[in-house]
């Protein structure tokens, strides 16, 4: 596929129950071939699944990323609750370390995929509205507004918390992933300092996120 994969304004796809067979296949390709390398034909035969019914899921690639996306903002949605309570710092960290824990059954693709986004500007800018669906998924799933322009800097904060994570999570290979643990901290406290030079927590103390 060409500019196709860089189709920003690709909509979501619906998730099917075939999608974690989908998202087993797609990674290992992705480690072995690079995002650029491995073509649909050989999506479908490793997943077991018709390739006519992939075109009509997916136009391009880059329908791929959308719909993996979702399926982990899915799993961490599934346990929210898990978040508890504490301040919202506390349930931002759980729940990006549960998104952690949701990405790394594919974690040498996805590694290799990032790599190459570092790479590619056009794939990067594309990537940001579903990064930012995510983020804000991730939001609400800590109880915390992602609405309105307060909540739009929040979306904009915590991507930037996500990317600083991802990337000490890219060099991370302990069990108990500490090293990324300590980046994640480190991320959501200056992402803390900023919210409160911008006042986006006067109503709540507590309020952890805002743009970097």
């Amino acid at each position: 596929m060409s500019q196709s994969n860089h189709d920003a304004a690709a909509p979501p796809t619906a998730v099917s129950p075939d999608d974690a067979k989908l998202m087993d296949a797609l990674w290992p390709l992705v480690a072995e071939r690079g995002w650029n390398g491995f073509t649909f034909p050989e999506l479908a035969e490793r997943s077991g699944q018709d390739l006519t019914e992939l075109r009509g899921r997916f136009p391009s690639k880059f329908h791929l990323l959308w719909l993996h996306s979702q399926t982990v903002d899915q799993a961490v949605l599934r346990d929210a609750a898990l978040a508890g309570g504490g301040t919202q710092r506390d349930r931002l960290f759980d729940t990006l370390m549960r998104r952690l824990d949701a990405l790394q059954p594919h974690r040498e693709g996805l590694i290799r995929f990032g790599r190459e986004v570092r790479t590619d500007p056009l794939l990067s800018l594309a990537l940001a509205p579903v990064l930012a669906a995510s983020m804000a998924w991730m939001l609400e799933g800590a109880r915390i507004n992602a609405c309105g322009p307060a909540g739009m800097l929040r979306v904009h904060g915590l991507s930037a918390v996500w990317i600083a994570t991802l990337r000490a999570w890219e060099q991370d290979d302990s069990v108990d992933l500490g090293t990324t643990m300590a980046a994640l901290d480190r991320a959501l406290d200056k992402a803390e300092r900023v919210a409160r030079t911008l006042r986006l927590n006067e109503d709540e103390p507590a309020e952890p996120m805002a743009a970097q």
